[in-house]
């Protein structure tokens, strides 16, 4: 009798725990939502889009013949345009798609380009120079900007 007993109570046991997984039951997430990062702003994309021609140099000493170079390169252009929420529409290190990236002021004045996350994100470009004629930029990961140089992109 007590065996029959042990076996009803492990029946009942098995039966409780397989209802159990039926149950909705809610599950609070493990770690609290971030808030987005405050600590910079999006600039409006417009001194971006347009036509450009574009080189790259290593040397700084090269600067001025690599904006030459960019001059020319005027005859097949690099187009940026407008993204779809705001941003601009431009190609990342070693992605052949175009992708939308925004451009950033981080709180210490630099600017970035880059994928929606605080500036100087490791796929992010510094901005060292945004004139009408000329803008000039950097990879912040310095694998990265060892393979490609700094962009240096000429109005056309």
């Amino acid at each position: 009798m007590l065996r029959g007993l042990k076996y009803g109570a492990a029946i009942g046991l098995v039966g409780a725990i397989a209802g159990c997984s039926s149950l909705d039951v809610a599950v609070a997430p493990s770690a609290p939502m971030v808030a987005p990062d405050a600590s910079y702003k999006v600039l409006p994309p417009e001194p971006l889009i347009g036509k450009w021609g574009l080189a790259s140099y290593r040397d700084p000493k090269d600067r001025a013949r690599t904006e030459n170079m960019a001059r020319v390169q005027c005859k097949n252009p690099y187009v940026i345009t407008k993204g779809p929420t705001d941003g601009v529409m431009m190609h990342v290190a070693d992605d052949p798609e175009a992708h939308e990236l925004e451009l950033k002021k981080a709180a210490d004045g630099k600017t970035y380009v880059g994928f929606s996350a605080p500036p100087g994100d490791a796929q992010d470009r510094e901005v060292l120079e945004l004139a009408a004629k000329v803008m000039v930029m950097r990879f912040v990961d310095p694998d990265t900007n060892g393979r490609y140089g700094t962009f240096v992109y000429a109005r056309c």
